[in-house]
């Protein structure tokens, strides 16, 4: 079904049958996937810098360890052997995709653990290679999980699958991140990092938990598995074991990404660059949004109950509302809608840095910035599942969520020479800023629709 045959079946849905659709067992499962992948992150992100700066170090090297987190934009680079390659023992008793995600939730433990027993002023490389761990092993789980979510349910209800994934991730992130800074005010970091890492346990449990879904293989899908045929016929001169490697890298590497290429046609670079700039303006704003709070005056108590607790609850808030609004009008004006009001809220950040430090101002621009950006995400995660060949999905699906942070990463690793060398009200206005390229390529993508297909 394409992209714009979902949105007009959308159309006539009531409120209600959008609403019904939250309560679906595997949807309900997101929650719970959803909180495992949010946990990890604001730990080699947002709160690790707020821990750095606690610590003194100084905001260009915050902003150049941020740098752990291109991880997550380079996941597609290691997705094909999510998707082709099983695991021994593992797989036998939790099947392909659950398996992974075991193997993922360990690695997440073990790296946690490790920075808990790290000194930022005296071990920082332990602490970021210990910081690369996690992010290593949380990327791996998300491909493993965006894999699970778009297997386990039909296009139509991802924008759902996608508003419960986020109210799970934001409410990791609620306990990554107010409740590490509340833990760090009462007690201490490495206590904070250790808690988290047993909180963990929780990802485990609901992977041993939900069923193993369909793998599905299509008639499209064996004609791009017939170049694997062809080159095996057409290469029996090489040894065995080296058409074999080069068979798989057709079928595992090759294939996934002609295969978007061919049904998108003219189109596909176009998608890729939306997808690769729509998220630049918020991520980058993210990085410096703690070192914001400590400059302005910020304590660390006011720091975990506003900005990491009431946030991630008015996410929640706006990724269920997303997640109607999709099954209602549909993902693109959505995606309009979201990319604005994340530019806009950009800016309440500037105006944030030359206001005192008051509890009131801090819970406004935390909401709406949190707000907008709930309503975003489910947008923009249903869009990319549509994307998505399901004989393909963790190698589509990660090159599109890798599309989607690699640039953002990058470009954010600056973000503390910005600020030095020109503050924070112009930075938060160069963030806002980044965010226009992506509201012209919707308009652009709203005026040429595509029809992609999705093989199911």
């Amino acid at each position: 079904m394409s992209l714009t045959g979902i949105k007009a079946a959308q159309l006539h849905k009531s409120w209600l049958e959008a609403l019904a659709v939250y309560r679906q067992p595997r949807v309900l499962a997101m929650l719970f996937l959803g909180f495992s992948a949010g946990l990890p992150l604001l730990l080699v992100f947002g709160t690790l810098s707020g821990w750095l700066a606690r610590e003194g170090i100084d905001k260009s090297t915050i902003g150049h360890i941020s740098w752990v987190a291109l991880l997550y934009g380079l996941k597609f680079t290691w997705s094909p052997l999510v998707d082709h390659i099983k695991l021994p023992l593992l797989n036998a008793a939790f099947g392909q995709r659950r398996s992974w995600m075991l193997l993922a939730q360990t690695g997440i433990i073990s790296g946690l653990l490790l920075m808990a027993g790290s000194n930022p002023q005296t071990q920082l490389s332990l602490l970021v290679y210990s910081a690369l761990l996690v992010a290593f092993s949380s990327a791996t789980q998300d491909i493993a999980i965006d894999a699970w979510r778009i297997e386990a349910m039909p296009v139509e209800t991802q924008g759902a699958m996608a508003a419960t994934y986020q109210t799970g991730y934001r409410l990791g992130m609620l306990l990554a991140g107010g409740g590490a800074f509340t833990m760090a005010h009462y007690y201490s970091w490495p206590l904070a990092y250790t808690t988290l890492a047993m909180c963990m346990s929780i990802g485990i449990i609901s992977t041993l938990i939900i069923s193993e879904p369909e793998h599905v293989i299509t008639r499209n899908t064996w004609k791009q598995e017939e170049k694997v045929i062809s080159f095996l016929e057409n290469s029996a001169h090489l040894p065995k074991n080296l058409r074999n490697v080069y068979a798989w890298f057709i079928g595992a590497v090759v294939c996934p990404f002609t295969d978007f290429f061919i049904r998108n046609g003219k189109y596909a670079v176009i998608i890729l660059l939306f997808i690769g700039l729509f998220r630049i303006s918020d991520i980058t704003m993210g990085i410096m949004a703690n070192p914001l709070y400590v400059d302005v005056g910020y304590s660390d108590l006011q720091i975990g109950l506003v900005t990491k607790t009431i946030g991630p609850v008015i996410t929640i808030l706006g990724a269920i509302i997303g997640g109607m609004l999709v099954i209602r009008y549909g993902i693109m004006p959505i995606l309009l809608l979201g990319a604005f009001l994340v530019m806009v809220t950009n800016l309440l950040f500037a105006l944030l840095a030359i206001l005192p430090p008051d509890t009131f101002y801090l819970s406004m621009v935390i909401g709406a910035d949190n707000l907008s950006g709930g309503l975003a995400g489910s947008a923009f995660i249903a869009y990319l599942s549509g994307l998505t060949n399901r004989a393909y999905t963790a190698t589509q699906y990660a090159l599109f969520s890798s599309l989607m942070l690699l640039p953002a990463k990058f470009i954010g690793g600056f973000s503390g020479d910005i600020v030095d060398a020109s503050g924070f009200v112009t930075f938060f206005i160069y963030t806002a800023i980044l965010g226009l390229p992506a509201i012209a390529l919707i308009l652009y993508l709203m005026r040429h629709p595509v029809s992609q297909a999705v093989t199911e």
